[in-house]
């Protein structure tokens, strides 16, 4: 193969993603040369509501994997936590590294949470984030906020929040260090599955490609990765659920945390576990989840959300 192109959203972010790994891919294999197809997805054009309320995060994949089977790309870069747990028949995730800083990151305050006032207003959409927020300070007014890294960053500046939140990754990558910034302890804002880590996605028939693309694989990062979308996937959650989950490799094996939360933050389980192999520690914190009454808070949140089958 001599030339292999890269399917990405036009974002700020997207685009610095699939230029890193067009270099990366430059650089382990000379002579390859690798461009962009730069799309927008459904999910760019519908802004004026909720993820959770017009599909999900997968309405930012589905035209990227149409442009897979057509033949116009051969791989989609995706930031890890945007990618649905379950990869559709057809396709398979290749390479799964590059892991930054998995944190999430408060703007428009230094003092953190507890510095913001009685009642701020802040932005999020992610119910992960809001029900953690809530269940440290429930008198916060979370509004949603969509758009990309700068949108928000603006939407902020112009006084519409007071505060919104934000994945460290991306500012990092872009570069951007905001004037009043907090990061947010691991404790206090457990990630998202995948968090920080970019996948690379590719038909499960494209045999070239992904021994093109095994050099960018992290062993390491894909197996915790693996364990924590796991957890969603065995819990029957989607990416825009409250759960959220964090494994880091240990001595004695892959060290998962997890969490799941009622959408006000009323209700927040926890468990933990380490073990060697990342199908063994899910379901183990699975199952722990599940022993503190998983099922009832997941059969809460699929009554309270929206439908959108």
């Amino acid at each position: 193969m001599k030339t292999l192109t890269i399917a990405t959203r036009e974002s700020k972010l997207a685009l610095w993603q699939a230029n890193f790994i067009r270099s990366e891919l430059e650089r382990h294999h000379p002579g390859l040369e690798v461009r962009l197809l730069g799309m927008r997805t459904r999910g760019d054009h519908w802004l004026n509501a909720p993820l959770r309320e017009i599909g999900g995060k997968g309405l930012f994949i589905k035209e990227l994997e149409e442009a897979l089977l057509s033949g116009e790309a051969q791989i989609a870069v995706h930031s890890m936590k945007d990618l649905p747990a379950a990869v559709p028949d057809g396709f398979v995730l290749a390479a799964t590294g590059y892991r930054a800083d998995v944190r999430d990151v408060i703007v428009g305050t230094q003092g953190g949470v507890d510095s913001l006032r009685r009642g701020a207003k802040v932005g999020t959409s992610s119910l992960r984030r809001q029900a953690q927020l809530l269940h440290q300070r429930p008198d916060l007014d979370i509004q949603p906020i969509r758009g990309n890294v700068d949108t928000r960053l603006n939407k902020l500046a112009q006084g519409e929040y007071e505060a919104i939140v934000l994945a460290a990754a991306g500012l990092n990558r872009l570069g951007i260090t905001p004037a009043k910034f907090s990061n947010l302890d691991v404790g206090a804002s457990l990630p998202a599955a995948g968090q920080g880590a970019l996948g690379i996605e590719c038909l499960a028939s494209a045999l070239e490609v992904q021994a093109l693309l095994a050099p960018l694989n992290d062993t390491v990062v894909a197996a915790c990765v693996h364990a924590e979308r796991l957890v969603s996937l065995g819990l029957g959650a989607d990416c825009s659920m409250p759960v959220a989950a964090y494994a880091v490799a240990t001595d004695t094996g892959i060290h998962l945390r997890s969490l799941l939360a009622s959408a006000d933050g009323k209700q927040v389980i926890r468990a933990e576990a380490t073990l060697r192999e990342p199908d063994a520690v899910a379901a183990e914190v699975i199952e722990r989840l599940n022993a503190q009454g998983a099922r009832s808070i997941l059969d809460g949140l699929q009554h309270a959300l929206p439908d959108t089958e």
